[in-house]
């Protein structure tokens, strides 16, 4: 058998991750003793709760270690729905829910079940970076939407009528965005889906930043809007961010009962349950109030405002005001090096580790996280500044 065919044909169409060498190379100079400044992470640095750590060892020994139903547990999915309603205006009921392995999982479940071959999903760039991969891994098409920096790379309605075609059947919608940031307000979603409604297009509308939002910006569900979106629309979330349980792996999503069903089937097939202990821990997560989550915005926040003040005094790099989750989206095309070249001499030449905008679709960014200390960052910072002020 010839080496080519020994692979499937999708597999072919999917480019690997642009930011896997960068991580490996900083995570062997850290092996080699060397002092790495990670401005890579896509996690928050804060533990995981107490309580929802309790939960879980509790769940450990009271024996809940076996399988649950595919889509998730009741008693999660009726706390999720409870969630939807306090916090998103949308009332799904547990027939709607399913439970997966992290809001990765619950996307690309929602696009392999959308999409037929040859099928557009419109997906606004700069992007997070599976999101083009899931759609070709479903053996659709990406059709990527540039969004300007003087819009803080928002898209509008009138954008997305002029990419769309016959064969549009979803648009990604991330309100707040990871890389860049933005935040979708009332007004532009209330277009949106006026548009997406006329034109009979799916929204997988990601929020998993949601409780990452800053200025007085409050996060909008485009589902809520009213009910002819509604059943357009699956809405997916997941307990990473907001409670610091990236390594847990709970995601999920709410949309109409057609739809769920499909995803049903799908997860049936393919994993099953998600881990059941890390439901329970879910299960405590969204019992408690939101004073956790509060209190780490607001730290999110301060450090923020230091690494966008501290950016704006640098030289040959600029970059917008984030206004939700926690990375900073860096323009750095007066450096007249690519991303690729910045982010490899960073780490190579000031030991600074962040990630590529090639990756996210825009070669003349970097993105920086700010998801970790405030004595990192400074050192950071002033590293990024002295390399910045040699080149």
């Amino acid at each position: 058998m010839r080496i080519d065919t020994r692979l499937a044909e999708r597999l072919k169409k999917v480019s690997p991750s642009l930011t896997l060498a960068i991580t490996s190379k900083a995570n062997q100079l850290k092996s080699e003793g060397k002092d790495i400044v990670n401005f890579a992470a896509g996690e928050p640095d804060f533990d995981t709760p107490e309580p929802v750590k309790t939960a879980a060892i509790e769940a450990i020994r009271a024996g809940f270690t076996k399988y649950t139903p595919t889509t998730g547990t009741l008693e999660l999915k009726k706390l999720i729905c409870a969630k939807f309603a306090k916090d998103n205006s949308l009332n799904y009921t547990p027939e709607q829910i399913v439970v997966s392995c992290g809001a990765k999982h619950s996307i690309f479940n929602a696009v392999f079940s959308l999409l037929n071959r040859g099928e557009e999903a419109l997906i606004p760039s700069p992007y997070w970076v599976s999101y083009p991969e899931m759609v070709r891994l479903a053996e659709g098409v990406p059709r990527l939407i540039p969004a300007s920096a003087d819009n803080n790379f928002k898209v509008t309605a009138k954008e997305l009528d002029k990419y769309s075609g016959p064969k549009t059947k979803i648009l990604l919608l991330n309100s707040p965005s990871n890389p860049t940031g933005c935040v979708y307000e009332l007004s532009e979603l209330k277009e949106i889906a006026g548009l997406c409604v006329q034109k009979k297009i799916f929204v997988i509308s990601d929020e998993i930043y949601e409780k990452v939002i800053y200025d007085g910006l409050k996060q909008v569900s485009i589902a809520s809007l009213n009910s002819e979106i509604n059943e357009l629309t699956i809405t997916v979330n997941g307990l990473s961010k907001s409670y610091s349980m990236t390594g847990w792996r709970i995601g999920y999503l709410g949309g109409p009962v057609d739809v769920i069903g499909a995803i049903s089937k799908l997860q049936d097939h393919t994993t099953s349950n998600p881990n059941s202990i890390a439901q329970k821990a879910a299960v405590a997560a969204l019992a408690m109030p939101d004073d956790t989550i509060k209190a780490m915005a607001c730290e999110f926040a301060k450090r923020r405002d230091y690494c966008v003040a501290r950016i704006s005094k640098m030289p040959k790099i600029t970059c917008r005001v984030p206004k939700g989750a926690f990375y900073i989206f860096c323009d750095i095309s007066q450096t007249g090096l690519d991303s690729m070249a910045v982010s490899d001499r960073l780490l190579e030449e000031a030991l600074v580790s962040l990630i590529p905008g090639k990756g996210f679709g825009s070669d003349e960014h970097i993105r920086i996280s700010f998801a970790t200390s405030m004595q990192q960052l400074e050192r950071g910072m002033d590293r990024l500044e002295d390399w910045l002020k040699k080149l």
